[in-house]
């Protein structure tokens, strides 16, 4: 997928209805995620990201910084985001528990 004709969001947009449950892709274009809520105060800061697991089922919650986030719209309004992260590494950091 070519993401350098998308959208890109602006910080109005980043919320959490146009986030919760975008597809996270990893510089590889690989899915590697989904996006399951934000941790917001006024503006999104950081986000809960499920990684692995099958329609919810089995998947590990990371939370990283909405920085390390590119996130944007596709030519049919679809919102996802990509990161430099890998799959690995996501699942290197510590289970996030709200």
């Amino acid at each position: 997928m070519d993401h350098s004709t998308h959208n890109r969001l602006s910080l109005a947009e980043q919320t959490a209805e146009n986030l919760t449950g975008a597809p996270v892709y990893d510089a590889n274009d690989e899915k590697i995620g989904t996006i399951s809520h934000l941790h917001e105060g006024g503006v999104a800061t950081s986000v809960v990201i499920d990684i692995g697991g099958f329609l919810g089922i089995g998947a590990k919650p990371v939370l990283i910084g909405i920085d390390d986030l590119d996130i944007m719209r596709d030519e049919s309004g679809n919102v996802h985001a990509v990161t430099d992260w890998s799959e690995d590494e996501l699942r290197n950091l510590p289970e996030h528990v709200d």
